[in-house]
């Protein structure tokens, strides 16, 4: 028999997956950030869960870390959705990798030749290089995980890079087809609401999460500044620390920040 606190937790989430799809979505020219926006939404209280933002152009567009992210206008998916999650905060983490799954999950069903893969903690990759990224920001009220503003930003219709970003890529290059931006939107929204919108078990989250990690199994380059190793990546875990095994057999866990990420 199923108990009853179970069947209340499947309604609630069903409630807000239902209400989630009927949100609004604000399509702007140009903005400062999506993030930015959203946030700005929940600061005035005038913020709906499922919201989504959606932009032609940033002009000042967030990456992971305070990078900026560069983009031309009419060229990128750039968007920002608006969660309240029901999920406890120890599960952060958790959320981030449903959220980063379901993306990836589009873009596999979207082209059947692309290699599709998740570079820790939250870069979209196809064919070895990156087509997009994701910054998650978490709004707390007290001990209330009170929202979380999911922004993306996707690559899409650029025909070629400059030189300083040679490990970039879009869908349009990766394919040679051109992708309707409205179809992509409407798409990524559904299935990030239904990953998000349903309890986050942790070893299928993580093993979905995992299943995606991009370069599991292989030697990479790491630096923390000064200097620079390699370690063969193991697993992402779900406190959200990158498993590695080190030349010498040392299994050690990097947190996001610690080390950066040596392309090669």
């Amino acid at each position: 028999m199923i108990p009853l606190w179970f069947i209340k937790i499947i309604n609630l989430f069903a409630l807000n997956h239902m209400s989630y799809l009927k949100a609004q979505i604000i399509e702007l020219d140009s903005v400062d950030s999506t993030n930015n926006y959203a946030m700005r939404l929940i600061d005035g209280n005038t913020a709906q869960p499922g919201m989504t933002i959606v932009a032609g152009s940033q002009t000042g567009g967030k990456g992971q870390r305070g990078k900026a992210w560069a983009d031309k206008p009419g060229e990128s998916l750039l968007m920002s959705m608006i969660i309240a999650p029901v999920h406890t905060l120890n599960c952060q983490f958790l959320f981030n990798a449903a959220v980063a799954v379901a993306i990836a999950n589009v873009l596999r069903k979207l082209h059947t030749g692309w290699d599709v893969a998740i570079k820790w903690p939250n870069d979209i990759i196809i064919n070895d290089k990156k087509a997009g990224g994701i910054l998650i920001e978490n709004v707390l009220r007290g001990s209330t995980w009170a929202y979380s503003i999911i922004g993306f930003g996707l690559n899409v219709r650029q025909a070629g890079f400059s030189a300083d970003l040679p490990f970039a890529i879009s869908l349009k290059i990766a394919s040679g087809l051109e992708f309707d931006m409205q179809a992509l939107l409407q798409a990524i929204c559904s299935e990030v609401i239904a990953a998000t919108s349903v309890p986050l078990p942790e070893n299928g989250q993580m093993q979905l999460y995992n299943s995606y990690l991009y370069r599991q199994g292989r030697l990479q380059a790491f630096t923390d500044g000064p200097d620079t190793w390699y370690a063969t990546i193991l697993n992402a875990m779900p406190d959200g620390t990158l498993q590695v095994q080190l030349e010498d057999g040392k299994i050690v866990n990097y947190t996001h920040g610690q080390v950066a990420w040596v392309y090669a």
